[in-house]
C-alpha cells in the first residue's frame, strides 16, 4: 500500500510539473508586438490604432504602443525604447518616408521583424507593408473633379505631408488626371502638411488670392474640413465643388448632410486590424505578401449610407 501511494504522488507530482510546463509555453507563445504611430492627434490614425488594438486583443497579443507626435526624432527614440522591450515584432507607421530608415534599421540588426502601414519607408528591411494605393486614390479625387467641373475649371491642391510617400503618391495621382484634361487648371498647389487647423489659414489665404475657384482636392480629411471652415466663412461653398481622402466619420455625415461633396473612403479601422493580422500570421509561420493594397472608392450621397453603416 505504501508503494502504491508513492507512485499515486508520483503521478501527482509529475502532473503538476508538466501542467507547469504546459502554462509556461503558453506564455511563451503570447507574443509582444511593438506599435509605433506617427501621430494620435488625427482622428484617422487614432481609428487605425484602435483596430490595431482590437485585433491584438482578439489574437491574445500584448501591444506595446507609442506616439511620435509627427516627430522623426521621437519615433526613433520610441522604437528605441520598443526594441529595448524585445518585442516579437516591431508595426510602424512613419512619420517621415526617409527619417525612418534608421528605425527600421536597428529593427533589423536587432533581429526584430518590420511591419510598415499606411506610409512606406525608403529603407531598411521590412517583411510586408499594408496600405492604399494613394496614386489610385489622387486619381480618383482627379477624375471626379473633372467630371462635376466638365473638364473645365480652376482647381487648388492641399497637399499632405511632402516627407511621406503617401502624399507623394495622391499628389502624383492627381495631377496625372488634371494634365490630361488642358481646360483644367490648378491655379494653387500648397502644402497644410496633412492639418485641419493649417488647412484653414492656408485655404483662407488661397481664397483671399483666388476670385474664382470651381474644385478643391485636400489629400486628407482633416484638411478639407479645416479648409471647409474658409470656404464657408469666405461664403463661397456653393462656387467649390471639394473632395477629401480618407472617409472620417465627420466627412462622411458632410456628405450625407450636403455640406460636403465627396471623399475617397480609406477605412482606417480596417487597415489597422489587417496590419496586425498580417504580423500574427507572420509569426505563426505563414506565408505573408510582401504588399497588400486596399481597396479604395469615392463616397458621395449615392453609397455614403453603406460606409456609414
Amino acid at each position: 500500500m505504501k508503494y502504491v501511494n508513492k507512485v499515486v504522488a508520483a503521478m501527482l507530482m509529475m502532473g503538476a510539473i508538466l501542467g507547469m510546463i504546459t502554462l509556461r509555453v503558453e506564455a511563451q507563445d503570447k507574443y509582444t508586438i511593438g506599435l509605433s504611430m506617427n501621430t494620435q492627434t488625427n482622428p484617422f490614425f487614432v481609428t487605425v490604432t484602435e483596430g490595431v488594438k482590437d485585433a491584438a486583443e482578439e489574437l491574445g497579443i500584448e501591444l506595446i504602443v507609442t506616439d511620435a507626435q509627427n516627430s522623426p526624432e521621437t519615433q526613433l527614440t520610441d522604437i528605441e525604447n520598443i526594441l529595448a522591450k524585445s518585442p516579437d515584432a516591431l508595426i510602424i507607421d512613419p512619420t517621415d518616408s526617409d527619417a525612418i530608415i534608421p528605425a527600421v534599421e536597428l529593427a533589423n540588426e536587432a533581429g526584430v521583424p518590420v511591419f510598415t502601414m499606411d506610409r512606406q519607408t525608403n529603407g531598411g528591411e521590412v517583411i510586408s507593408h499594408i496600405g492604399y494605393d494613394a496614386i489610385k486614390s489622387g486619381k480618383l479625387a482627379g477624375e471626379y473633379l473633372v467630371e462635376q467641373l466638365g473638364g473645365k475649371g480652376k482647381v487648388v491642391e492641399l497637399q499632405g505631408i511632402m516627407g511621406t510617400n503617401v502624399a507623394q503618391d495622391r499628389s502624383e495621382g492627381f495631377n496625372s488626371i488634371i494634365s490630361e484634361n488642358p481646360d483644367m487648371e490648378i491655379v494653387s498647389q500648397q502644402s497644410a502638411n496633412f492639418d485641419r487647423a493649417e488647412a484653414l489659414t492656408v485655404m483662407e489665404n488661397i481664397l483671399t488670392a483666388n476670385p474664382e475657384i470651381n474644385g478643391l482636392y485636400a489629400a486628407n480629411d482633416e484638411m478639407l474640413l479645416g479648409a471647409m471652415e474658409a470656404i464657408e466663412a469666405a461664403g463661397r461653398t456653393d462656387e467649390i465643388i471639394v473632395i477629401g481622402c480618407d472617409g472620417l466619420d465627420e466627412t462622411l455625415e458632410g456628405i450625407k448632410g450636403g455640406s460636403i461633396n465627396a471623399t475617397v473612403a480609406e477605412p482606417p479601422y480596417f487597415l489597422g486590424e489587417s496590419i496586425l493580422k498580417v504580423a500574427y500570421d507572420h509569426l505563426e509561420g505563414k506565408k505573408i505578401e510582401e504588399m497588400v493594397l486596399l481597396d479604395n472608392e469615392v463616397v458621395t450621397q449615392d453609397n455614403v449610407d453603406a460606409h456609414l453603416e
